[in-house]
């Protein structure tokens, strides 16, 4: 008898172990990590993240049947983060380059953008664009694509833990200009009451980027996911929708 009830024990814990096994590896949804300093793409508002990208995941889920969710996370962790497993993906104005490409997966592109210059409106008679900066201080975001097109450039390079702070530093005389992505460039000069005929974008981007959703290296299937639902929301025009609603046409 004792046999018995100690076997069947063991039977439904086998069982029950099992079917733990197969709910743990049920996928219910998948986070994406954002670095809320950049809008129109992805800020923080009267408490809320919001943006573009941050209102895109959810739709792109939608789209597929899967929820997808967007956390604030800081830019100086967000690829390890990725990386360990820490969240399922990054949309946070990622551009794609040969040298991430080695370590994640991107989606097809969502934006272009380039690299722009920021300066203050007193300065726009002398400078029209990068070339115009030699030997001059630059504030930019550490670790973005920004940063690394400044290494291509004789100037002074300042690095920020916020693309916001450059700014300010700008405006205050600290630096000669600001290097950011052309998306967010125009938030700050146009969109933005605190700055608005006080800042400048010089020229022309002197870069050339596609912006992606970027995912953990071999992740097929959630890539696929992604990709499909940007397919669809790109056929029934809601991501067109989505882009004119933050002023990304």
């Amino acid at each position: 008898m004792k046999k018995t009830i100690l076997t069947m024990l063991i039977l439904v814990l086998a069982a029950t172990l099992v079917f733990a096994q197969g709910k743990k590896e049920e996928k219910s949804g998948y986070v994406f990590a954002s670095d809320a300093t950049w809008p129109p793409l992805e800020f923080v508002e009267n408490g809320q993240l919001t943006g573009f990208e941050v209102e895109l995941m959810p739709l792109i889920g939608e789209k597929v049947g899967v929820q997808m969710t967007v956390k604030n996370i800081p830019w100086d962790t967000i690829f390890a983060g990725l990386a360990n497993g820490a969240y399922d993906g990054v949309a946070s104005g990622v551009t794609v380059t040969e040298e991430r490409k080695a370590t994640m997966d991107f989606s097809t592109p969502i934006l272009t953008a380039g690299q722009v210059v920021i300066i203050r409106s007193s300065d726009s008679s002398k400078v029209n664009g990068i070339d115009d900066l030699g030997g001059k201080k630059i504030g930019v975001q550490i670790g973005t694509t920004g940063d690394f097109a400044l290494e291509n450039y004789p100037v002074q390079r300042k690095a920020y833990d916020d693309i916001g702070l450059a700014i300010e530093d700008l405006l205050n005389g600290n630096v000669d200009a600001a290097v950011c992505d052309s998306l967010i460039a125009s938030d700050f000069v146009l969109a933005n009451e605190n700055y608005k005929n006080r800042l400048v974008v010089a020229g022309t981007p002197f870069t050339e980027e596609d912006i992606a959703i970027a995912v953990q290296k071999g992740n097929k299937a959630l890539l696929d996911l992604i990709n499909k639902g940007l397919e669809v929301a790109k056929a029934d025009g809601s991501f067109d929708a989505l882009k004119k609603k933050w002023n990304l046409l």
